[in-house]
């Protein structure tokens, strides 16, 4: 069982960086530590590294880290794993302080970071495992969809473009139940809803997704709710709510009911502030790391020909305010000023994403830079000086923000970003609406931990490029 795995590695984990610690600090010469105050407590630190350990474990334990509705996909096992080391160490400290209980500072600072950071590591770990088994077909749900028909082809095309689900979409009932016809390809329609627990043993499901049907009446879900808990088969319901994680869904019992609350996107106060002080230091530090790498790249396209290191484009940022754009120049001197009429010349000058095929006007060199996406590092001046973020939705030109639709003008709530969704689920290859889609799922839904792990894809995917941003 997956859960298990992260269970002892877990532990694992934990008492390398615990008594890791304890050895850095301490080596293997016993050291007592001792309270200051009313209380008298004399321990050795090992003692206190065995207690860490439980207590570590407990309080993962209590955050639901290896819940399996939220470990293997998602940020939320992430950010609960990272909640639920910070209050530890926070009441450790605290309880610590009341009994005066005299710990080194090291050996409590190094545990911290330490062990958080193998926590997060050995999670991923065990994630792209499971999506390696899962790609051969194992460690799947087989699913059964009940509901509407446009209401299951719905969820089902969600759950089939979303890599990582752990759902295998085995079959769809429907209020026809027309068998011999396809919700979409791979998914049979299997009947109609009294054939339920037929189709269930043909078809070896485990899960049942309740995608929404009216002639479903609440006397007939307690029932099927009664006949899969029986099965041992899992209900699932699925709310037509599109796009929204699961931090923002909250359920609160009302009268027996089960009402589900949604709470809206917070873009300003405490959250914007952490954002834009994670941009300062993350964009200040990696200018600093790879000044030497600037300095290369910007004597290389100077060498390359004529025309200006540095290429500013006008984009569109947060609100609608334009900005200019900063990168490496990639392209011939005048680029510019042959676009239109390469995108006429290819039908595609009035659909958004104004991309020029197999560009002519891209100098040798840009194409190495573009492949690895150098020549955006200039922009984290951009990110530094606040007009881009380091993650956010893609910037685009005025010209393609003229295309939008309401919903797509939504996207510019936020300060546009160096890298975002659209990066790391398919860089160029996007299509508009895909686009579109995943930066206003990144907008509704933005996170501290999702930006820190679009961070970490995004070097994945510069590290083994598939096209050019």
């Amino acid at each position: 069982m997956f859960a298990t795995r992260l269970f002892w590695t877990d532990i694992l984990v934990i008492s390398g960086a615990v008594f890791g610690s304890q050895f850095l600090w301490f080596g293997f010469q016993p050291v007592e530590v001792a309270t200051d105050g009313a209380f008298d407590v004399r321990l050795g630190y090992s003692a206190v590294s065995v207690f860490l350990v439980l207590a570590w474990m407990l309080i993962l334990d209590v955050f639901a880290t290896r819940d399996h509705k939220v470990i293997g996909s998602g940020t939320l096992e992430y950010k609960r794993v990272t909640d639920a080391t910070i209050r530890l160490f926070g009441l450790f400290a605290i309880v610590a302080f009341l009994i005066r209980f005299e710990l080194a500072r090291g050996y409590f600072l190094t545990a911290l970071p330490v062990g958080l950071l193998l926590l997060i590591v050995s999670r991923w770990a065990w994630r792209q495992w499971l999506r390696s088994q899962q790609a051969d077909g194992s460690h799947l749900s087989r699913a059964l969809l009940v509901g509407d028909l446009q209401k299951s082809a719905h969820v089902a095309e969600t759950i089939q473009r979303t890599p990582g689900s752990g759902l295998l979409l085995v079959g769809a009932l429907t209020r026809g139940g027309t068998t011999g016809q396809e919700l979409l390809p791979g998914v049979p329609v299997l009947g109609g809803y009294d054939d339920l627990l037929l189709a269930l043993d043909e078809s070896s499901a485990d899960t049942v997704i309740l995608t929404g049907a009216d002639e479903i009446s609440p006397a007939d879900m307690r029932r099927l709710g009664w006949e899969l808990e029986a099965r041992d088969i899992e209900l699932i319901v699925a709310p037509a709510l599109t796009d929204v994680a699961g931090p923002r869904i909250h359920a609160r019992p009302v009268a027996g009911l089960p009402l589900i609350h949604v709470s809206y996107p917070a873009f300003e106060g405490a959250k914007r502030v952490s954002k834009r002080l994670f941009d300062i230091v993350g964009s200040a530090a990696l200018i600093l790391m790879i000044s030497p790498v600037l300095i290369g790249v910007a004597i290389a396209v100077k060498r390359s020909g004529p025309g200006g290191v540095i290429y500013q484009q006008e984009r569109i940022g947060r609100l609608g305010a334009t900005f200019g754009m900063l990168k490496f120049r990639s392209m011939v001197q005048g680029a510019d000023d042959q676009l239109e009429s390469l995108l006429d010349a290819q039908g595609t000058s009035d659909t958004p994403l104004f991309k020029v095929t197999n560009d002519s006007r891209i100098t040798p060199l840009g194409r190495v830079l573009r492949r690895y996406s150098l020549d955006e590092l200039p922009q984290l001046f951009n990110v530094l000086f606040g007009r881009m973020s380091l993650v956010g939705p893609r910037p685009q030109r005025a010209a393609e923000v003229a295309l939008y639709d309401d919903a797509a003008h939504r996207r510019l709530i936020m300060k546009p970003g160096m890298s975002g969704l659209w990066q790391v689920s398919g860089r160029s290859n996007l299509s508009w609406d895909d686009s579109i889609r995943l930066d206003l799922y990144y907008v509704e839904n933005w996170s501290l931990t999702a930006d820190i792990l679009i961070l970490w894809r995004t070097v994945r995917a510069v590290a083994r490029p598939d096209g050019a941003v």
